[in-house]
């Protein structure tokens, strides 16, 4: 089947995986034909994620249990993102970490020394936040009291909900925004909506006309436009049709070049 003629202008595309190719473990409705239509077309395809909580041997799994196949190559996650950030940066300090077990590894893999769990975490040197399921209250003290001593603030993403098949759960954002209220200081953040993940995913898919598509406007619209990318929305995750049309008439808000109800749609027109 042949692409649309917006789809056509382009080279290569980078995907957000949640909401544009899967809700929780189901793949959005003609998503992973979709894909296939590209791939036939010649297009270049990378998957990004800003949800910390998965290895990128977890997605790499979890586009195969769906019908899609994928390498490790072709997908570029948040905590990769983090760890690389710390390697550079960090190495060698303490960390006290809010997440899921992938992003502990990450962050001890970049040269950390992780003290969660241990009567000194409220000392770290570096505090990182990403999107758990397993939130404590003392996750959050042990987090402030170490940033109220001086800890660097580095966080996935500002996110504040993720898609499930019965609903919008509470994301990362929703985290951080409780860290940065108790302690006054605002997180560097290292995922969408910065550029940092467009730009290695760039960096794997080499020169070429880059579509981004996402389904959210305040992560993947304007992550692409910092990154000097188009990007086309879709509403089969965080974005209503009625947010996709206010927030595209905002004068300072990111504005996608098309909207679509889904990655199928986007593709087949």
């Amino acid at each position: 089947m042949p692409v649309s003629p917006l789809v056509r202008r382009y080279d290569q595309l980078i995907l957000d995986l949640d909401g544009c190719i899967y809700v929780g473990d189901e793949a959005v409705p003609g998503a992973v034909e979709a894909v296939e239509t590209l791939r036939e077309a010649g297009k270049r395809l990378i998957f990004a994620t800003n949800d910390p909580r998965h290895s990128t041997e977890d997605y790499v799994t979890k586009l195969w249990r769906i019908g899609l196949q994928a390498s490790l190559a072709d997908v570029v996650t948040v905590g990769g993102a983090v760890q690389h950030l710390l390697a550079e940066t960090r190495q060698g300090r303490t960390a006290f970490v809010i997440g899921a077990a992938p992003l502990l590894r990450h962050v001890a893999d970049a040269g950390l020394r992780v003290l969660n769990g241990t009567d000194l975490a409220s000392r770290a040197g570096v505090v990182v936040v990403g999107g758990s399921e397993d939130l404590a209250y003392g996750d959050l003290r042990d987090a402030c009291l170490a940033i109220r001593r001086g800890a660097d603030f580095v966080a996935t993403g500002r996110d504040p909900t993720y898609p499930q098949p019965d609903g919008l759960w509470p994301g990362t954002g929703a985290i951080v925004a409780a860290v940065e209220y108790a302690t006054g200081r605002q997180a560097s953040i290292v995922g969408k909506p910065e550029p940092q993940l467009f730009e290695t995913a760039l960096d794997r898919l080499g020169d070429g006309r880059t579509l981004v598509v996402g389904d959210r406007l305040d992560s993947d619209v304007a992550a692409a436009q910092r990154a000097g990318l188009d990007a086309a929305l879709v509403l089969s995750g965080g974005t209503t049709a009625l947010e996709a049309t206010s927030g595209g008439k905002k004068a300072d808000g990111p504005k996608p070049i098309a909207v679509a109800e889904s990655l199928a749609v986007l593709v087949n027109g």
